[in-house]
């Protein structure tokens, strides 16, 4: 493992080896037993994208490691004025010890794992969120106890995090059901991913097929980040189907869990009722970030 740039790359080995080292780390933390094991060490971290989770999670880990963290946004770098990607790598690389970005394309992501000489961490982009499926897989295992067997469903837009829910649920072991309006399923390649897993994978527009029986129900904004213009086109498609609320719980096993990746907006993906009933998952969950990051970069950047 030398980058972190989508699951798809990652082998179900690699995987359980981050959420085992993220549980270890987390005890550490809740002990007070000093980590330090990325001392001398400095993240640079590009923000393209804002972001309240990843950028706190991001900081207090490299802290908590040891190490140091360095925040950078596309208005401090010659990157935002046109510098090309693989001469912002080859450079970063010189200072850095490990290079975190999140951004709108893929391909940026991927033109600094080619060109730069420094592990580099894939925080988000329009294609995967893979750091915040990693937190919600280490939820997911920590309330359930295990992955095989589990029924993983997502309700809402085929976008990044539904393509990276269904390789990492896939991956472990987990059925998935996806439902998305006409319009708004996962993208080619994901389904070609499914592939790989026959019987294992479902796609539906009906919400109510994709919940049932379901141990873990995941859920996001109706518009992502950058889709706000949007926003009122894909409320009609969504609004009064494509929501998470006791009608859908209902069709659910009846201690099935609620992840979201944050934030929510009550009365739209999800209810506030549903929402508050399953508050201590998601929030357990949005505090795995850290850990399950702090993993990541352990793996990457430790000597």
């Amino acid at each position: 493992m030398k980058h972190l740039l989508t699951l798809e790359q990652l082998s179900k080995e690699e995987i359980l080896e981050i959420l085992n080292l993220a549980d270890q780390l987390k005890f550490q933390r809740k002990n007070n037993i000093e980590h330090h094991l990325l001392k001398g060490k400095t993240l640079g971290m590009i923000f393209q994208k804002s972001s309240t989770r990843t950028r706190v999670s991001f900081e207090v880990g490299m802290y908590e490691l040891g190490g140091e963290a360095l925040f950078l946004s596309s208005r401090d770098l010659q990157i935002g004025r046109g510098e090309p990607v693989e001469d912002t790598a080859r450079v970063l690389s010189r200072y850095l010890d490990g290079i975190m970005i999140r951004t709108y394309k893929q391909s940026e992501v991927e033109a600094l794992a080619k060109y730069g000489s420094v592990p580099i961490i894939n925080a988000l982009t329009d294609y995967c969120h893979p750091c915040q499926v990693l937190a919600d897989l280490m939820t997911i295992r920590e309330f359930k106890g295990a992955f095989e067997g589990l029924k993983a469903t997502f309700i809402g837009d085929g976008n990044n995090m539904a393509n990276s829910i269904i390789v990492g649920c896939l991956k472990l072991g987990m059925k998935v059901s996806i439902a998305s309006p006409k319009g708004y399923e996962i993208c080619d390649h994901i389904k070609e991913f499914t592939k790989q897993y026959p019987g294992m994978f479902e796609m539906t527009t009906d919400p109510m097929i994709a919940a049932k029986d379901a141990d873990v129900i995941f859920t996001d904004v109706w518009a992502s980040m950058g889709e706000e213009s949007e926003a009122d086109v894909r409320r009609k498609a969504f609004e009064g189907i494509y929501q998470v609320n006791d009608k859908l719980m209902a069709v659910a096993n009846k201690d099935c869990m609620i992840q979201h990746c944050l934030p929510a907006h009550r009365g739209e993906e999800i209810t506030a009722e549903v929402f508050e009933a399953h508050a201590e998952e998601i929030f357990e969950e949005a505090e795995n970030r850290l850990h399950a990051q702090k993993a990541v970069m352990v793996m990457l950047m430790k000597d």
